[in-house]
């Protein structure tokens, strides 16, 4: 019997950072959990990068997943203070999935609408619609931190089966 391989989706953030945990198997995904963190805006950027690190080691710790997909980071030349700051919650996150020995797998914003609505450029709530109707759930995911972090994890899912088969061979040696 084939086992499931768990895949932990990030939307990275340092306001609120979206989490979306599925499990992948033959017959399809199936969510887990989903879900935010947030941080104090007001605090200074150490204290809530640390609040970042300490929420995501602990969901790390607790859900085990096998694969995290982190979205990678976009802004436009506008807003390059909102992209260095996401780059550092970012990195905080990419630092605790190497410490947990989670592999990590990155895809851009137009990679991840492509993969779940057939369209880069799609919206917000196309996104959340799509993420419903591929896992079969009854309401759209909310917030949108969620549904993007879900979307992630979907994106991996539907990745070639060669970084699946790793897991399970990786997990069979550990056995």
């Amino acid at each position: 019997m084939e086992q499931a391989v768990r895949i932990i989706g990030i939307d990275p953030g340092l306001r609120v950072c979206g989490y979306g945990l599925i499990e992948k198997c033959a017959a399809g995904c199936r969510l887990i959990e989903g879900g935010v963190f947030q941080t104090v805006d007001s605090a200074e950027l150490a204290v809530r990068l640390s609040q970042v690190s300490e929420d995501i080691s602990r969901l790390l710790g607790r859900l085990r997943p096998d694969v995290a997909a982190v979205e990678e980071l976009y802004s436009h030349y506008v807003h390059p203070k909102t992209a260095i700051l996401m780059g550092h919650s970012r990195g905080v996150i990419l630092a605790r999935c190497a410490e947990f020995g989670i592999e990590v797998k990155s895809f851009s914003a137009t990679r991840i609408k492509k993969s779940l609505t057939g369209n880069g450029r799609a919206t917000k709530s196309q996104m959340q619609r799509g993420v419903q109707g591929v896992l079969g759930l009854s309401e759209v995911p909310e917030p949108n931190d969620v549904a993007d972090a879900i979307a992630v994890a979907l994106c991996a899912a539907g990745e070639k089966q060669s970084w699946r088969n790793q897991v399970v061979a990786e997990r069979a040696e550990d056995l």
